[in-house]
């Protein structure tokens, strides 16, 4: 049995609050970058392995390699995954918003040279239409107004449940407001809400990515229940992975 681990979220935001304003990356806000930013981007593809991940962080820069070929892609998106969380943390009593969420994806591309060369618009919605696997996302010219109504829908719920939180990001995902950089938005989302409202959060693990696209693919197509299942499982490896740092 899992045990009642949302109890630990006051002392989580205890330890983020303080270590980020010191730029500690010795705790529990260090391990937290590393990893979510190593497996979001992951999962989306990035070459970029997870100690090469936690050098960028903690240093700020990459050891060079002979026999490896780095994307810069993947760096500039890597570091914009950690300017994103920043801004997450500082915003993430907010109510959500298009604003807000827009800011999120600002922070994640704003220096990836791929995307300008390309004409995404950045901390904008897409302007062309895109597709994932057999799922056909909302239409540019409908996006706002399908952000809007799901904002509303889930801004007017009384209570923010790990339910709403997932039946949230399946539907946004659904929609798929920008040219890139969903997934990466959608997952730093639900880290927020769970932060917001007493909800221990999660991790999506690179490792079980495909388990996490099926259960998301079946949430789109009416069955919700494995995705929540899921999220509770990841709830519990993060706790695993840093417990230890947030003891009193």
């Amino acid at each position: 049995m899992i045990e009642n681990i949302d109890k630990y979220v006051p002392i989580l935001m205890k330890r983020f609050e303080i270590e980020y304003q010191k730029q500690d990356h010795s705790g529990v806000y260090g391990e937290t970058q590393r990893h979510l930013a190593y497996n979001s981007n992951k999962i989306e593809g990035s070459t970029l392995t997870y100690n090469q991940t936690a050098f960028l962080f903690d240093t700020k820069a990459l050891a060079s390699s002979d026999d490896q070929l780095i994307r810069t892609k993947d760096i500039e998106e890597m570091n914009g995954h950690f300017v994103m969380f920043n801004n997450m943390l500082k915003t993430y009593k907010k109510e959500l918003s298009e604003d807000l969420i827009k800011s999120y994806h600002y922070d994640l591309k704003i220096g990836v040279f791929e995307d300008k060369a390309n004409g995404y618009p950045v901390g904008e919605y897409k302007n062309r239409g895109n597709r994932v696997a057999d799922i056909i996302t909302t239409v540019p010219e409908e996006v706002s107004k399908q952000m809007q109504e799901l904002l509303s829908w889930y801004n007017n719920l009384p209570i923010k449940t790990l339910d709403a939180i997932a039946e949230f990001h399946f539907k946004y995902e659904m929609i798929h407001p920008f040219q890139d950089g969903n997934g990466r938005t959608g997952r730093i989302i639900m880290f927020k809400e769970c932060l917001k409202n007493n909800i221990f959060p999660f991790i999506i693990e690179d490792l079980r990515k495909d388990e996490y696209y099926r259960c998301l693919n079946a949430a789109q197509k009416g069955d919700k229940t494995r995705l929540i299942e899921f999220l509770k499982l990841e709830q519990q490896e993060y706790l695993n992975l840093i417990k230890d740092l947030i003891k009193e």
